[in-house]
């Protein structure tokens, strides 16, 4: 597939791969090199000044939001700390005993194999992950069976990318898949920046019986560059409380439980 035919989500990634490496682009050079129409970077563009992706300038765009540092796993680990120990705690209490659970390599997901791991009343589940951290957390608990997807790992990730050893899903009967991401809206489900660990994910979603999304207040009603699960395909969302009663009803509308 030449570059010129990228998808869109695919196009939008070479975009912001492009901006953080040179922290500004022009569209002339841009449609040059990646074989794409000025009118639909413009396009591009606008409609990713929108997400907060990026600030649009004469003639092009440069970089605002999207940086190596805020989506380094180091980083979110550390924001909103306090959330993601509540939420993780009501995550615990959908896992029961000889279940097998997925976890995505979110720092979410992470805060939950801390709760699972430090349970006066732990479990035995078998736990399948791309996550490195998630999966070396876990790695010396006797009563937990941890299954890592292989695959790529890019400087400063915390997960195993591409859907190389995805094949392995479908040997297994996932009951619940515990994810997390950039943002959740309505329109597009639950989306993340990065298309090489979204097309994975994606493949978990759909290997998976049950998707229960791990969300702080602060991602909802935001989107990301890509989808990786719909708002059809969610069954449960876990969200601190500073969501409106209204959103919530919505959400049920749409029968995603609310806790």
């Amino acid at each position: 597939m030449t570059v010129g035919k990228m998808l869109m989500h695919e196009r939008r990634n070479a975009i912001m791969q492009h901006l953080d490496k040179n922290q500004r682009i022009i569209v002339k050079e841009l449609s040059q090199i990646l074989d794409v129409s000025e009118a639909t970077l413009r396009s591009d563009l606008n409609d990713m000044e929108k997400e907060g992706l990026l600030k649009r300038t004469h003639g092009g765009a440069v970089l605002l939001d999207y940086d190596a540092n805020k989506y380094s796993f180091s980083t979110r680990e550390k924001k909103n700390k306090e959330e993601k120990y509540l939420i993780s705690t009501k995550a615990e209490k959908l896992v029961t005993q000889n279940q097998c659970i997925l976890l995505d390599a979110s720092s979410t997901a992470l805060e939950l194999a801390k709760r699972l791991k430090d349970s006066p009343d732990r479990k035995r589940i078998t736990v399948v992950t791309n996550g490195i951290y998630t999966a070396l957390e876990l790695r010396d608990v006797p009563e937990f069976t941890v299954i890592l997807i292989g695959g790529v790992i890019r400087p400063g990730s915390s997960a195993l990318e591409s859907t190389i050893d995805a094949g392995v899903l479908d040997k297994i009967n996932v009951d619940i898949m515990f994810t997390s991401a950039s943002g959740f809206d309505y329109e597009n489900g639950l989306t993340d920046f990065n298309v090489y660990e979204v097309e994975l994910k994606k493949e978990m979603v759909r290997a998976s019986n049950r998707v229960v999304a791990l969300l702080d207040h602060t991602k909802f009603g935001k989107k990301s560059i890509v989808s990786f699960a719909s708002t059809d395909e969610i069954d449960t969302l876990i969200i601190d409380n500073q969501i409106s009663d209204e959103e919530k009803q919505r959400l049920e509308q749409y029968n995603i439980n609310v806790m």
